[in-house]
């Protein structure tokens, strides 16, 4: 009996409209242009805006786009995971709710919080239900509505992150196609250094923590970027050691965009070209765990199949990852 693997046949997105630029985000915090590309590389970013508008909205519309592209029906779809620090509310999950709302009623769900690295875990633990046989159709979602809990006085995140959603559709493969190889680690002891206080068990929200601006995510740069930089280039370099990849092997790096110094450093690293490193960073920002997602689907029609793609990324918790996946079709057959 053939191995089974788990592979992406298909990537759906959904980017809020309203384009938040950084010439209007000075007028907001005292910061420029130059500064802003220079330091992190963002040029602009999507805002999700209307009252009650949470996580789910962009989701909901990325699963659709996902299913219409791939011409799945919605009750073939047996399971759903939704990785996230933004969720619409604590309960019910993030991924019931976009279940309910595109129709996914054979599907059971449940959200995964790890941060920038949620998209890789997610797609990790998806691979597993694949591979055993216990499903079929699994859609896994990177979403985050970042600008829900970013302090819009805070100059040193409030130009980072952007909101968005992405989504794709696992199947099994018994060609060798989709995950082969992943990594992934945490460690608890650098969660001081980037983390939300309030709004959890431990800080129940009250006037004290809104009044002392607990609710929105803190971040010390200069430990997240170390880390970053070093554990991202470790777990990317040691799963192509462990595949027998060199830089040659790899149609593109698909990093987690965060800064594009980060991504130059892990690039530089593994030997890899910049023009072998997908970037939407400019275009989008930080959309935490939609960024690997959301590359996928920007860069859907230069990637054929049997590419070689390694997926790497580093958040809070600390948490990071990497996979290596073999893309299991050509993407120029798909249109947005």
């Amino acid at each position: 009996m053939k191995k089974i693997t788990a592979a992406i046949t298909g990537v759906g997105a959904y980017l809020p409209d309203y384009v938040l630029d950084n010439f209007e985000l000075s007028k907001m915090v005292d910061t420029s242009d130059e500064w802003i590309m220079t330091r992190v590389g963002i040029k602009t970013r999507r805002i999700l805006k209307g009252e009650g508008l949470g996580t789910s909205y962009m989701a909901e519309r990325a699963v659709n786009d996902l299913l219409e592209k791939t011409n799945t029906d919605p009750l073939d779809v047996d399971m759903v995971i939704c990785a996230t620090v933004t969720p619409d509310m604590f309960f019910p999950s993030t991924a019931n709710l976009t279940a309910a709302k595109c129709g996914l009623k054979n599907a059971f769900g449940f959200d995964i919080l790890a941060a920038y690295s949620g998209f890789i875990f997610a797609l990790v633990t998806a691979s597993q239900y694949i591979e055993t046989g216990r499903n079929k159709k699994v859609v896994v979602i990177g979403a985050d509505k970042m600008s829900s809990i970013i302090d819009p006085t805070d100059r040193t995140t409030l130009p980072l992150f952007g909101d968005g959603a992405a989504a794709v559709l696992l199947e099994p493969s018994t060609e060798g196609y989709g995950v082969i190889d992943s990594i992934t680690r945490s460690d608890g002891n650098g969660g001081k250094h980037l983390y939300m206080k309030a709004g959890g068990s431990a800080y129940p929200a009250t006037e004290e923590t809104v009044r002392n601006r607990w609710h929105y995510a803190h971040q010390d740069g200069q430990s997240v970027f170390k880390a970053a930089v070093t554990n991202m280039a470790d777990v990317t370099e040691e799963i192509m050691r462990r595949n027998n990849l060199e830089a040659k092997d790899i149609r593109y790096l698909v990093p987690h965009q965060a800064n594009l110094r980060i991504i130059d450093a892990v690039a530089k690293r593994i030997g890899l070209p910049r023009e072998k490193c997908m970037l939407i960073i400019e275009k989008y920002g930080n959309t935490t765990a939609a960024t690997i997602p959301l590359c996928l689907w920007d860069y859907e029609s230069r990637l054929s199949k049997g590419d070689n793609l390694i997926l790497a990324s580093f958040g809070g918790g600390f948490t990071w990852g990497s996979i290596y996946l073999k893309w299991a079709y050509n993407g120029g057959d798909f249109s947005k």
